[in-house]
């Protein structure tokens, strides 16, 4: 989720409801999207395989979610700290492009397989 969710949180000139906690509003607002998300997945992308027990297909989607999001951190750390590429459109490639890439990657394979798998796990 962009920042423009958190910033509705955190930055209204001194009216925001989370004024001074970015941390705070920026986790809320990518727990918000990640659960659209789920929700988008579940009924449309794979609508038409079995439904799982709620809980775990959801703590399962939000754990793969954190995955994919390091993926696209070591991307911008390998670029950092290994290549010492430090410019913005560097840091915009690495977690942006690639980092993006290889996470949506990632959540596509384990999703389909262990999320909302074609037949139910036994």
């Amino acid at each position: 989720m962009g920042s423009r969710p958190r910033n509705a949180l955190a930055h209204q000139r001194g009216n925001a409801l989370l004024d001074d906690q970015p941390l705070v509003a920026k986790t809320i607002s990518l727990v918000a999207g990640t659960t659209v998300a789920y929700v988008g997945n579940r009924f449309w992308t794979y609508g038409d395989r079995p439904r799982g027990r709620l809980g775990r297909e959801y703590s399962l989607y939000m754990a793969l979610s954190a995955v994919a999001l390091v993926i696209s951190l070591v991307c911008l750390a390998v670029s950092r700290c290994v290549l010492d590429l430090r410019s913005p459109v560097a840091d915009n490639v690495a977690a942006n492009v690639v980092g993006l890439a290889l996470g949506s990657l990632f959540r596509f394979l384990t999703y389909r397989r262990y999320v909302f798998p074609a037949q139910p796990a036994t």
